[in-house]
C-alpha cells in the first residue's frame, strides 16, 4: 500500500509544476495521477500487484450474427461519444429520488451536465462537451465506469 504522505507530496508537486500526468511504477505497485486539465483536481489510480488466476473454461456463447454486429457499427457512424474522464461509478441523476440529468432524445450543449461520476467519494459533474441530440445512453445508473469508456452517443 502506498504511503499517503508520499501521495500527497506527489499531488503537491504536480500542482506546483503544472503537470497533467504522473506515472510511477516499481515491481510491486503502480501509481498514476492524472488530471484532465490544469484547472481540474488530480485523479489518482493505484494498481496493486495482481496475481494471475487460473483460467476456467468459459461456457460457449452463441456467436452474434455478423450482419447484426455490422449494422450496430454502421448505426454508430457519425455519432459523437461522451466518454468518462475517470474511473468511478456512473450516476444518471443527482440523487436517487431525482429525475435523470438527460434522457435519450434530449438536446445538449457543451456545458450541459449529462451525469455524475463518483470517484473517491467525490461526485464529479460530467458535461457533454459537444452539441447535439442524445441518441443512446450506454451505461445504467450505479454501474462502474472506466477511464475513456463511452457513456453516451450524441448525434451532432
Amino acid at each position: 500500500m502506498i504511503d499517503i504522505r508520499k501521495l500527497k507530496e506527489l499531488v503537491r508537486l504536480m500542482s506546483t509544476n503544472d503537470l497533467v500526468e504522473l506515472d510511477l511504477r516499481d515491481k510491486d505497485e503502480q501509481v498514476t495521477i492524472r488530471r484532465p486539465s490544469l484547472q481540474a483536481a488530480p485523479q489518482i489510480v493505484h494498481h496493486a500487484p495482481v496475481m494471475a488466476a487460473p483460467m476456467a473454461a468459459a461456457p460457449a456463447a452463441a456467436p452474434a450474427p455478423a450482419a447484426a454486429a455490422l449494422a450496430a457499427k454502421d448505426s454508430d457512424a457519425g455519432l459523437v461519444r461522451i466518454e468518462s474522464p475517470m474511473v468511478g461509478t456512473f450516476y444518471a441523476s443527482p440523487s436517487p429520488d431525482k429525475p435523470p440529468f438527460i434522457k435519450a432524445g434530449a438536446t445538449v450543449g457543451p456545458e450541459t451536465v449529462v451525469c455524475l461520476v463518483e470517484a473517491m467519494k467525490i461526485f464529479n459533474e460530467i458535461k457533454a462537451g459537444c452539441s447535439g441530440t442524445i441518441e443512446r445512453i450506454l451505461v445504467k445508473s450505479g454501474d462502474p465506469a472506466e477511464f475513456g469508456q463511452p457513456l453516451f452517443l450524441v448525434k451532432p
